[in-house]
């Protein structure tokens, strides 16, 4: 977790991880909350001197891009959200669940015999064989209180550039349709549609990677929002993902 896997964008990019996940696993307590991993990618933005830079959020990470950018707004160009939860002001991502994943992602955590973590969920069913034995060993438990915390927004991060990219190959009770339509009804954001399930970034990499790659360019247009040809000066811009 805390990252973009398995995708070339032939820009900068930075690699982001969150605290109790991936290497830093050994780190994961009760303590571990939203408002952790936001920093845990402010303190990167920052120790790193980053600066226009596109902000990817995926799943999970969409809580925490846009607690990043709304803390942060001077130092992103753009967010773009990858199948991911768009948090307002004082929701959770248990608040924006559906309700029977809610309630089974907790009843998991007591089954795992570990109350504070949630186990993985399965796979989409297109995985292949080959990125199931890639990715498997790489998942661990998340901490439940990230999923709790509320998040608290001042407001900033509506007046960046946004994106919401919908994966169409959806699952039953699918809960990010209800993001997907926001975007495609509230002013301000672009829309895009990827012929994918739920994590392009390992099934359709090089799909996914001319997507972001063609957003990220069209955050220098006079008009960043426009959905006509890109036009106008083109430069390179570090992207920082968030899984």
């Amino acid at each position: 977790g805390g990252r973009i896997e398995r995708v070339d964008l032939a820009i900068g990019q930075v690699e982001v991880l969150y605290t109790g996940l991936g290497e830093r696993v050994h780190l994961a307590s009760s303590d571990v909350k939203l408002d952790t991993h936001i920093e845990d990618v402010v303190k990167v933005f920052e120790f790193e001197d980053l600066r226009d830079v596109v902000l990817v959020g995926h799943s999970y990470g969409g809580m925490v891009a846009t607690g990043v950018a709304d803390r942060i707004p001077d130092r992103i160009a753009q967010v773009i959200y990858l199948d991911a939860f768009v948090p307002r002001n004082g929701e959770s991502l248990f608040d924006l669940a559906v309700p029977e994943d809610r309630n089974q992602a907790r009843e998991a955590a007591q089954k795992a015999g570990d109350a504070m973590r949630i186990p993985p969920r399965p796979m989409p069913p297109d995985t292949s064989a080959a990125d199931l034995a890639w990715a498997n060993p790489r998942r661990v438990m998340q901490p439940i209180a990230a999923f709790e915390e509320s998040i608290r927004l001042t407001g900033a991060v509506d007046h960046l550039r946004r994106t919401y990219i919908y994966c169409s190959k959806a699952r039953p009770g699918d809960v990010f349709r209800q993001f997907a339509e926001r975007a495609k009804g509230e002013n301000g954001w672009r829309y895009r549609e990827i012929d994918a399930s739920h994590n392009p970034h390992i099934t359709v990499p090089a799909e996914l990677a001319e997507m972001l790659h063609e957003l990220a360019l069209a955050g220098h247009l006079d008009d960043p929002l426009r959905d006509g040809p890109a036009v106008g000066r083109r430069q390179r811009r570090p992207a920082a993902g968030c899984a």
